[in-house]
């Protein structure tokens, strides 16, 4: 049942080794049972195989042996259909995949056995084997090559309608098949490998939108590689905004945890995380007035600064309420410890009040660090990050009235942001992190593991 060791699965066929360096974004190791299931959906269950073989026709069969010596010619002979196909998948180190398809080809034709023509039915069973390499790596794409294509046949079955059937014929039609079916399947086998390898390339070089802050270029960033146990995929994942500026990121190789039972692993790097979070939280600052008497963060906010400071506050109350400004400073940053994501981000809090002449009146400018606890989870093909307020450090920058002491300013600040900015913070990360579809292997019944530097996703 070997045969067709059809496509190194397009990408599944490097010549490289895992250890080599390659810095990008994200990297995979998918296990041959993904792949198998991958190339099986591709080629037999697309009906891939069956379309191509479809126009199949043989040369006539011509000999000398039949009943009672008669001359015999079988004409006409054309693929009814392929019956119950079989594929597997072997991964060959540092050589590629050896893909393996049996099945049973249905012929039909004319057969003229000295003056008795009837139609003549003719199964044989075809094992077609190739072992599959990747080659010519540029620009994020790679061919793959057919080597060592080779056809065997097994049993053959023949049937005429009118049951006269010598056995000279049964040997006619062997010697036939064996050596006009092999350079007829394997030029098949070779398109059909090409069509495919198109097809999963794309699932590798994409781009992709983030919500409409920009958009993640996802292509191959190497050549793939083989081991006996998984095939390695190397991703680079350009983040760029809508104005066309690339936010960078610097990766350092990390290895991926075992296989185990999974059908893929896959390994997003914190580096490429921060500019993904940094290109999704392109959020403008948030300006809010204290109205009088409302319950809110904000109003409590207020009410302390009138506590701590109340000679200089005094302006606030009357026509000339307090005015808070919400503003990111610097870009996030994700940190991936073992079984524990944090995300440090700062934010400047502003307190001012608009004098009659159209001039401000700094009371406060406070500089908040927070760490943001991340809750990860995949939804829809992308990752999903979730934020809730783990701790708050609050300093001030400066204050144009003088005010010194804000030490019983952080509870009230904490409230504000978790009222006011968390929600926008969540908003902009809802859309989620859309990821490469690696090989059309859906992201279902996913597990996340979070190590040191590396968010990992099991299949």
């Amino acid at each position: 049942m070997t045969a067709l060791k059809l496509f190194g699965i397009v990408l599944f066929c490097g010549l490289f080794s895992p250890s080599q360096e390659v810095l990008s974004g994200l990297s995979c190791a998918v296990s041959p049972e993904a792949m198998q299931n991958v190339l099986s959906k591709a080629i037999l269950q697309s009906g891939l195989l069956q379309r191509h073989l479809q126009g199949l026709v043989l040369p006539s069969i011509l000999g000398n042996g039949g009943l009672l010596s008669a001359p015999t010619s079988i004409t006409g002979l054309h693929l009814v259909k392929s019956q119950l196909p079989r594929l597997s998948v072997t991964l060959l180190s540092g050589i590629g995949v050896q893909l393996s398809i049996a099945a049973e080809l249905e012929l039909r034709g004319n057969c003229l056995v000295g003056l008795l023509s009837d139609l003549i039915d003719i199964s044989v069973a075809v094992n077609i084997t190739a072992n599959i390499k990747c080659t010519n790596f540029e620009s994020g794409t790679v061919q793959v090559v057919i080597e060592d294509c080779l056809c065997i046949l097994g049993v053959i079955k023949i049937n005429l309608l009118s049951g006269l059937l010598s056995l000279s014929v049964n040997e006619i039609v062997l010697n036939q098949l064996t050596s006009t079916l092999p350079g007829l399947l394997c030029p098949v086998v070779d398109i059909v490998v090409n069509l495919v390898n198109i097809h999963l390339m794309s699932t590798l070089n994409a781009m992709t939108p983030v919500g409409t802050a920009g958009t993640i270029h996802y292509q191959l960033a190497s050549l793939p590689f083989t081991s006996g146990l998984f095939l390695g995929l190397d991703l680079d994942g350009v983040v760029q905004d809508v104005g066309g500026s690339i936010i960078p990121h610097d990766s350092s190789p990390s290895a991926l945890p075992l296989l185990l039972d999974h059908l893929l692993v896959m390994g997003v790097r914190q580096s490429f995380l921060n500019a993904v979070v940094a290109l999704m939280f392109q959020i403008p600052p948030q300006n809010l007035t204290c109205t009088p008497g409302a319950f809110s963060a904000a109003s409590q906010l207020q009410e302390a600064i009138t506590t701590i400071a109340p000679a200089e506050c005094s302006i606030c109350h009357g026509t000339r309420p307090l005015s808070i400004q919400l503003a990111l400073a610097g870009n996030p940053l994700i940190l991936l410890e073992e079984n524990q994501a944090t995300l440090k981000l700062s934010v400047l809090i502003r307190v001012f009040v608009k004098n009659l002449d159209g001039s401000i009146l700094n009371l406060l400018l406070l500089k908040a660090d927070l760490g943001l606890n991340v809750h990860v989870s995949i939804a829809g093909g992308k990752l999903v990050l979730g934020l809730s307020l783990g701790s708050t450090s609050i300093s001030l920058e400066s204050s144009d009235v003088g005010i010194s002491n804000i030490s019983m300013l952080q509870p009230h600040c904490s409230s504000l942001l978790v009222e006011q900015l968390l929600p926008l913070l969540n908003g902009a990360l809802e859309v989620g992190i859309p990821l490469p579809n690696v090989l059309d292997i859906p992201l279902l019944k996913v597990d996340i593991q979070i190590l040191a530097g590396l968010l990992v996703i099991l299949v």
